[in-house]
């Protein structure tokens, strides 16, 4: 039995530090507010994650932090992010614990295939740039030899235990469909294919890193299902919950720029808008051979995630109804 410590309580976490204590690891679970006490043999502490000593003191004798946090402001990264990773990179070598990293597909920028870790960083946005920095700051320290570092990088997702912005999935298609609500899409082709991750995926790879030697110093794909178009969920939406196929639309973009004058999450969408404009496709070919791993069956995801819409405790296994995870 080891200790590990989890940052952040959304469903990434909570996934991830469900994975651990199934294995027989002792787990603490820190966020602002405490929460994850509910989950059976997890610690939940409460803490502030940009002090580095408040982190560091709650990380000895762990095998490995992982940082499952996101500010909560998507317009405000650029003075959110860096002291969080600031202190928890800090942590990680002030303790010798590793350092696993959850995070996103930004640092690629535009690509004209499927997206391996071999793939170019040339991040097309701000947002993108903090992603990289961030990641190029960890593995420089573990270059020289202070810290060993790992990120795992998710599309965006799925799954049941989101909600709100998380997932634009379940935001714009899945939950008008169940609700029988228009389906209008703020971004994006409809019919290109786009890779969706299930939440839960994310957090057994995070704690698989944790454990395994193998991982430090480089990043690993998440596990994702073959990629589907947004028209294609919204029709097997449709069909699981008993209805025709509904219509999808895109809002025109220069209406949605028009809106982010008003509504700051709206104007950073334009960043990532090339992710559904075109394909967008994560191949995870080389965690699956590493680790053994698979994606959770996409059919199985879809259902999971129809359902914990329909009843947020419909679902057993789910980290919980409308808790905000990592945005991909």
């Amino acid at each position: 039995m080891a200790r590990y410590v989890v940052m952040g309580a959304g469903a990434v976490g909570q996934n991830t530090a469900k994975e651990l204590v199934a294995v027989g690891h002792e787990v603490r679970l820190v966020s602002r507010s405490g929460r994850g006490g509910h989950l059976p043999g997890v610690e939940a502490v409460a803490a502030d994650a940009t002090d580095v000593d408040r982190v560091t003191e709650l990380t000895r004798g762990a095998q490995a932090l992982v940082n499952a946090l996101n500010p909560p402001d998507y317009s405000a990264w650029e003075r959110d992010w860096p002291p969080l990773a600031a202190a928890l990179l800090g942590a990680a070598e002030r303790t010798g614990a590793g350092l696993v990293v959850v995070g996103n597909l930004y640092g690629y920028g535009r690509v004209d295939g499927p997206m391996t870790e071999q793939t170019a960083l040339h991040p097309n946005g701000h947002k993108g740039a903090l992603r990289v920095r961030m990641w190029q700051e960890a593995l420089a320290a573990q270059d020289a030899g202070r810290v060993r570092v790992t990120e795992l990088r998710a599309s965006d997702y799925t799954g049941p235990g989101i909600g709100g912005r998380t997932s634009m999935l379940q935001e714009l298609v899945v939950t008008p469909v169940v609700k029988r609500r228009p389906v209008w899409l703020l971004v994006g082709d409809p019919d290109a294919p786009h890779s969706w991750t299930d939440v839960r995926d994310t957090g057994r790879l995070a704690a698989v890193l944790a454990q395994d030697e193998r991982s430090w110093g480089r990043a690993w794909h998440v596990p994702s299902a073959p990629a589907r178009s947004m028209r294609q969920v919204a029709a097997e939406v449709a069909a699981l919950v008993g209805r025709g196929a509904p219509a999808v639309r895109a809002i025109p973009a220069p209406v949605v720029t028009a809106m982010g004058l008003a509504v700051p999450f709206l104007r950073e969408l334009a960043e990532t808008r090339h992710q559904f404009d075109r394909p967008f496709v994560l191949d995870s070919s080389e965690t699956e051979r590493v680790f053994g791993m698979a994606p959770t069956p996409w059919e199985q995801t879809l259902a999971d995630t129809v359902a914990s819409v329909q009843d947020p405790a419909a679902v057993p296994g789910a980290a919980g109804s409308g808790i905000s995870a990592t945005a991909a």
